[in-house]
């Protein structure tokens, strides 16, 4: 990797290091997922999804670095990106702090830009977040419906809601994105239940419903899991949602 100069040609197989990457060096991305919907202007050719990419596109883009994830991409596609000769960084991102570090390493030591200020700004953030600011509340929190999927053990987005004072019922889970049945779930005992737009996209007229009485947040996806200048507005997008299910 640079680490120094910057990288002229990437390709980004997650839509928040896209993001990251866009809001300093748009002009880098040659190669962006289906799934990379922000900024909005982004002009880079796309090259399927997360879970598909068209590999030998990629590999006739010649970029000079590819950036993954662990969790979002499967291995048998970044083992044929870098059997084509092409170099692959691939980030790992289950907490708050891990995603500042990677999000450094992505963007100064692999893509050799500066270190961007919207970075800082983020840090700054999270650390306004005062632990029992809010009243602490039990939820669940689907990820997904038919199957009921809900956050698990060591997840991002499960540690963003900790900060916020959430502590999901399936935290201890042994599995990261456990399928629960919807009685299990009503019968958990939480008392908020929070539905992000993605990747399922709750609505309030899809997904409230299924938990009767219980107080429902419909959140942004994009500020409770995505990694990248997000997190800049995130603590304040994020706990007003919250605030307002009550």
């Amino acid at each position: 990797m640079t680490g120094h100069t910057p990288v002229r040609r990437v390709v980004s197989l997650v839509p928040s290091l896209t993001e990251a990457v866009a809001a300093s060096a748009p002009e880098a991305l040659v190669g962006v997922t289906d799934w990379c919907s922000h900024p909005a202007e982004l002009r880079a050719e796309r090259i399927g999804g997360t879970k598909n990419p068209d590999t030998a596109r990629i590999a006739e883009l010649a970029p000079d670095l590819v950036i993954a994830n662990e969790e979002e991409n499967r291995e048998p596609d970044l083992a044929a990106l870098r059997a084509a000769g092409l170099e692959v960084l691939v980030t790992e991102v289950r907490t708050l702090e891990q995603a500042f570090q990677e999000l450094e390493r992505v963007l100064v030591r692999g893509c050799g830009l500066p270190r961007p200020d919207w970075l800082d700004a983020a840090r700054a953030a999270w650390r306004e977040v005062r632990p029992g600011a809010a009243p602490a509340r039990s939820a669940v929190v689907p990820v997904w419906r038919r199957p009921w999927m809900v956050l698990g053990r060591d997840t991002f987005a499960g540690d963003l809601l900790a900060r916020l004072g959430v502590e999901h019922l399936y935290r201890d889970h042994a599995e990261r994105y456990p399928r629960v049945p919807l009685d299990e779930l009503n019968a958990a005992g939480a008392d908020l239940v929070v539905l992000p737009d993605e990747p399922y996209r709750f609505t309030a007229d899809d997904g409230p419903e299924a938990f009767p009485g219980v107080p429902a947040a419909l959140v942004s996806g994009r500020h409770l899991t995505w990694y990248g200048p997000s997190l800049v507005e995130a603590p304040r997008v994020l706990g007003a949602a919250l605030a307002a299910a009550r």
